[in-house]
C-alpha cells in the first residue's frame, strides 16, 4: 500500500506530514516507557523483520497480490508507541534507498501504514484480551483478529486522504469499494502472518511479547527450548513445560532436577527453581534475525509479481496516470534490485539482505538512543 509520488496534492501532502511527524514525537516518548534494555535491541530486530516479510508479495485474487503492513505485529511484539517507530523507520528506509513509496509522500504513507495500523490493531488487540479468557491462546487469536481489521482500515483512511486530495477525477465511493474489496483479502494473509509470528514467540518467550503482559491470572507456561531457559520463580519439568512454582505439586516421578551442575542437588520429586535472575534475548534476536535474512534474501525471489492491492486498484480506476518519477529512481537499490548484477535472483536477494542489515542498524540505533534516554532521566530522578 505504498504511495507513490504524485497520487495526492500537495497540501494534503503536507497536512499528513505534519501528523506523521506528530505521531513520531509522540511515540519517541511513549517508546521510552516501553522499551528496557533486552526490548530494545529487539525492536530493531522487529523493524529489519517487517521490512523482510514485506518483500513477501502473496496472491490474493486473480492479478492481484498483497504484503504485510506489519502495524499491529510490531504493535503486539513491542508496543504501540515503538510499533509505530519500527513501520516509520521501514517505511523511511524503503523510500530512502529503494525508490518504495514516495517521498513527498512519506507522510501519507506512516500515516496511514504506520500511524493508523498500530493504533486499530492494539485497540482491537487489547479490547479482546480484557474480555476473552485469561489464556495464552487468547493472544495469539487476538493477534489474529487485530491484524485482520487493521489492514481495511488502513484502506479506508488513505480512501479518506484522497477524498481529501487525490489529484485524479475518480469517483471516491469507486475507490472506496475497490480498496477495501481487496484489503480484506490482503488482511487475512496478514492476520496469518502476524498470528503465527507473535504465537511462535508466546510459545518459547512470552516475557518478550509486550501484548502479552498482564494478560493471564497465572504466568503463561512456556515448553521446553532452547530459546526458552527456565526463568526465576518457575520449575523445570522432565515432561516439557515450566509451570509456576505455586501451583500444586505433580506426582513424584513427574519432576525431575533442572541439568544445572552449580545448584546443590534437591530430594527426588522436589521442585528446582530457576538460577539465571533475567534471561537473555540473545538467542531469540539471533532466530529472528535468521528469519528476516531467509525470507529478504531467498524467499523473497518466490514472491508474487503481481501488482499489490494499491497498485491494482490505482491502475484499473486511471489513479496512477498521476504518479510521478521517485526522486530515488536512480537509486542503487531501486526496485528491490542490486545495480549491474544481472541474475535476478542473486541481485533481489542481495538487495533484500542489504535492506535488512540496514533497516536493523538504523532501528537499533533509534531505539537504543530512546533507552538510554530513558535511562539518563530516571538516573536523574533517582
Amino acid at each position: 500500500m505504498h504511495v507513490p509520488d504524485g497520487f495526492i496534492d500537495a497540501p494534503v501532502s503536507v497536512a499528513t506530514g505534519v501528523v506523521a511527524a506528530g505521531a513520531v514525537a509522540v511515540s519517541l516518548r511513549g517508546a521510552r516507557r516501553e522499551l528496557d534494555e533486552r526490548t530494545a535491541p529487539l525492536a530493531g530486530l522487529v523493524a529489519a523483520f517487517i521490512f523482510a516479510v514485506q518483500m513477501l508479495n502473496f496472491p490474493v485474487a486473480a492479478g492481484t497480490s498483497g504484503h504485510l503492513l506489519g502495524g499491529a505485529l510490531a504493535a503486539i511484539l513491542v508496543g504501540p508507541y515503538t510499533g509505530v517507530l519500527c513501520v516509520s523507520v521501514v517505511l523511511l528506509m524503503q523510500g530512502v534507498l529503494f525508490a518504495d513509496g514516495g517521498l513527498t509522500a512519506l507522510g501519507v504513507n506512516i500515516t496511514d501504514m504506520a500511524l493508523v495500523t498500530t493504533v486499530v490493531a492494539y485497540a482491537i488487540f487489547r479490547t479482546i484480551v480484557k474480555l476473552a479468557p485469561h489464556r495464552r491462546r487468547t493472544v495469539t487469536v487476538a493477534s489474529f483478529v487485530a491484524a485482520l481489521v487493521s489492514v481495511p482500515a488502513a484502506a479506508v483512511a488513505f480512501t479518506a486522504i484522497y477524498a481529501l486530495g487525490g489529484t485524479a477525477d475518480v469517483a471516491i465511493g469507486k475507490v472506496f469499494a475497490a480498496m477495501v474489496g481487496v484489503h480484506v483479502l490482503i488482511g487475512i494473509g496478514e492476520a496469518a502472518i502476524t498470528a503465527l509470528t507473535v504465537g511462535a514467540v508466546v510459545a518459547v518467550r512470552p516475557d518478550l511479547v509486550y501484548g502479552a503482559r498482564g494478560v493471564t491470572g497465572r504466568p503463561l507456561e512456556i515448553r521446553s527450548s532452547p530459546l526458552a531457559p527456565a526463568a526465576p520463580g518457575q520449575v523445570a519439568r522432565a515432561d516439557g513445560p515450566v509451570a509456576d512454582a505455586a501451583r500444586a505439586p505433580e506426582p513424584d516421578d513427574a519432576r525431575a532436577p533442572e541439568p544445572d551442575a552449580a545448584r546443590a542437588p534437591e530430594p527426588d520429586g522436589a521442585a528446582v527453581p530457576a538460577a539465571a535472575p533475567k534471561r537473555s534475548a540473545r538467542r531469540v534476536w539471533w532466530a529472528g534475525l535468521a528469519a528476516a535474512l531467509l525470507c529478504a534474501g531467498v524467499v523473497s525471489f518466490y514472491a508474487s509479481a503481481s501488482p499489490d492491492g494499491l497498485e491494482k486498484v490505482a491502475h484499473d480506476k486511471g489513479i496512477d496516470k498521476k504518479a510521478e518519477d521517485h526522486a530515488a529512481k536512480d537509486s542503487p537499490l531501486a526496485d528491490y534490485g542490486v545495480k549491474d548484477i544481472s541474475d535476478a535472483r542473486l541481485s533481489g536477494g542481495l538487495a533484500g539482505v542489504i535492506g535488512v542489515g540496514a533497516t536493523l542498524a538504523v532501528g537499533s540505533g533509534v531505539f537504543i538512543v530512546v533507552r538510554r534516554r530513558r535511562a539518563a532521566a530516571e538516573s536523574e530522578r533517582g
